[in-house]
């Protein structure tokens, strides 16, 4: 699959790269790397997301003229030139959102490494949930390609590894992932400055969220269950954007006894998004698909019908099924 793969992204020559909504750094990684190196073997590539381009990774892509907004007029001339959509870090049609209409057309291929929905994208298809991102299967290809290797590549599948592993702390940090990051370092990667970049600052705004959402701190401490809700106020107030949620979920997940976090907070849709992470036994991929949702083992999403309390209820208790399913 990496050769048939590699000769269809290879063979294209105007590729159009999207992710998941609310791209993470797996996803935003993935499409830095990618665009640098098929750009480097000549094609022309171009990013377009059904939500923004996280601010935390921009500066991993090689040029921000290669972003391009969603709906937009210069997306759509784009779309009517390629002749390949590349969809990275999902598989999914409903997670991709608005970009899937446009792209629909278009021969496909999909990088994932999450477990196989129900709603599948066709195409050439290079999928493994063993790997520890899906930044691991695009090493996997630049590697089968002999390169070239330029400084984005290997930034970029750094930063997927980085954050899908939780900076190494997760279980799918593994010794193969380990070598794998040890040889982008003997690339070039500075692992301090790529620290700096995502971790070593955020805005002001962002943990005045977190106290606004610690407000509603709660826990089932019988079933090691702890959940709180982001105020849709303070969302408001704050100018929060999706970025600023990233890692609340952890906060829930690491009270002493807990074993299942959840986050909710209010879609623009009405719907509730509710992200789970599982640091026990429970399979939040499968819990998360009673809602129509998914992800991994250990860390999942779904959207659930609101209002908020009702959506609190209803997850929470199922939440409680799960723990004792595994008892």
């Amino acid at each position: 699959m990496v050769r048939e793969t590699r000769n269809t992204l290879l063979a294209s020559r105007c590729a159009i790269l999207t992710t998941h909504l609310n791209a993470d750094g797996d996803g935003a990684g993935c499409q830095a790397a990618v665009s640098s190196w098929l750009r480097a073997n000549g094609a022309e590539v171009w990013i377009i997301n059904p939500t923004r381009f996280p601010d935390t990774f921009r500066f991993a892509v090689e040029n921000e003229d290669w972003i391009v907004r969603a709906g937009s007029s210069r997306a759509d001339d784009l779309v009517h030139q390629a002749d390949l959509a590349v969809v990275l870090d999902t598989g999914e049609v409903q997670r991709v959102g608005r970009v899937w209409d446009s792209i629909r057309h278009l021969p496909t291929v999909v990088i994932d490494h999450h477990q196989l929905g129900k709603h599948p994208i066709g195409g050439t298809s290079f999928r493994d949930p063993d790997a520890c991102a899906t930044g691991e299967l695009i090493y996997d290809l630049v590697l089968a390609s002999d390169g070239p290797w330029t400084p984005q590549v290997a930034l970029g599948i750094y930063i997927a590894i980085l954050t899908d592993t939780g900076s190494f702390r997760f279980s799918n940090a593994t010794p193969a992932s380990h070598e794998l990051v040890a040889d982008l370092i003997e690339r070039g990667v500075e692992p301090e400055d790529v620290y700096s970049r995502i971790y070593g600052s955020a805005p002001l705004r962002k943990y005045k969220l977190l106290q606004a959402a610690l407000g509603t701190l709660e826990a089932d401490e019988e079933h090691g269950i702890a959940w709180m809700s982001v105020p849709d106020d303070a969302f408001e107030e704050l100018g929060a954007t999706a970025e600023d949620l990233e890692g609340m979920v952890d906060v829930p997940r690491s009270i002493e006894g807990v074993s299942v976090g959840l986050l909710f907070r209010k879609a623009k849709t009405g719907a509730i998004k509710v992200s789970f992470r599982s640091s026990g036994p429970v399979d939040v991929n499968e819990l998360a698909g009673h809602f129509g949702g998914g992800g991994h083992v250990k860390a999942s999403g779904a959207m659930v019908d609101g209002p908020m309390d009702k959506a609190i209820k209803t997850v929470v208790e199922a939440t409680r099924k799960a723990i004792a399913a595994t008892a």
